[in-house]
């Protein structure tokens, strides 16, 4: 075997990315460069790493035991990095934090300076619902969570990033009252939903069912960016997160529907799990955040108080 860790990186990238073309633009290659270094993997075992069927690569039973293997080899490496630098006085290691999808508009602020002043710190976030970030969590493979809404089945400790504000969401071509709707309105319009398991999802239903109120199901969609675009075009409306509605809102494109007992109020939150030993880089992180998260909040996310 003469295989080098340039060659299980390319290899763990294809598996990863399920497509040669793919992995080449992520590692910044060309796509004959990519499959010649492929080639030159497999020449290295008598059993089949891949195979092709039509135009698709598949990944052999064989080639995903080689992939974990291969995986827990530059983990290694990485690890050797990290030591190297801690000797050097540098903080470095991961940092593995999971995002719930409407997060991404509020997440990167917080973790940018704190990324630049620690060069050895490799980032490892995954933005998806709630039911998958709760889950990442309790299966303790990531460091933190960023949530709006937190698990009671779960003990974590927690610290409050920002406010949360959740409207009622209408098109351009949304007729405003001059005064508040009651919350009959909910009777009344066709209403666009997330899927099951996402933290919008809960927070609609809470509310629908602590007001007695019975609501008209227009379709579900799997993400806020889809549901924002399905209001945009008229499909119907929605209860949505203020925070990724920003620029729809200042063109004109979406309208804040008045209705009373609204906006709907919580805190995004960075939870983990409460008897975790927390690793340096993550007790740094959390430190800086406690220190930083207000003048952060100031520079990035003043306009929320406008609404």
């Amino acid at each position: 075997m003469n295989y080098t860790l340039h060659q299980l990186q390319l290899f763990l990238k294809i598996v990863e990315k399920k497509s040669i073309t793919k992995a080449a633009v992520e590692l910044h290659l060309t796509q004959p460069a990519v499959s010649i270094q492929l080639r030159n993997f497999q020449d290295q075992f008598d059993i089949p790493l891949t195979e092709i069927i039509g135009k698709k690569i598949y990944i052999t039973e064989f080639g995903l035991e080689i992939a974990i293997t291969a995986q827990r080899i530059i983990d290694e490496v990485k690890t050797i990095d990290y030591k190297t630098m801690a000797f050097k006085g540098i903080l470095s290691g991961k940092l593995k934090i999971s995002v719930v999808s409407t997060g991404k508009y509020i997440m990167p602020y917080f973790l940018t300076d704190f990324m630049k002043k620690n060069q050895g710190i490799d980032l490892m976030m995954d933005v998806t619902n709630k039911a998958k970030v709760i889950k990442s969590l309790e299966n303790n493979e990531v460091d933190f969570a960023l949530v709006s809404i937190v698990p009671n089945d779960l003990k974590v400790a927690s610290e409050i990033v920002l406010e949360n504000k959740l409207y009622l969401i209408g098109n351009r071509e949304t007729k405003l009252p001059e005064k508040q709707y009651n919350k009959a309105i909910f009777n009344e319009i066709p209403l666009i939903y997330r899927e099951e398991g996402s933290a919008t999802r809960s927070v609609m239903e809470n509310f629908f069912n602590l007001n007695g109120i019975k609501t008209k199901m227009k379709l579900q969609l799997t993400t806020n960016e889809a549901v924002k675009q399905a209001v945009i075009s008229g499909l119907g409306y929605s209860i949505m997160p203020l925070i990724g509605l920003k620029n729809e809102l200042e063109n004109g494109d979406l309208k804040i529907i008045p209705v009373a007992g609204f906006p709907i109020k919580s805190n995004w939150r960075l939870i983990w799990l409460k008897n975790k030993s927390l690793s340096p880089v993550s007790t740094a992180f959390l430190d800086f955040l406690r220190k930083e998260k207000e003048s952060i909040s100031e520079k990035y996310f003043q306009w929320i108080n406008a609404f």
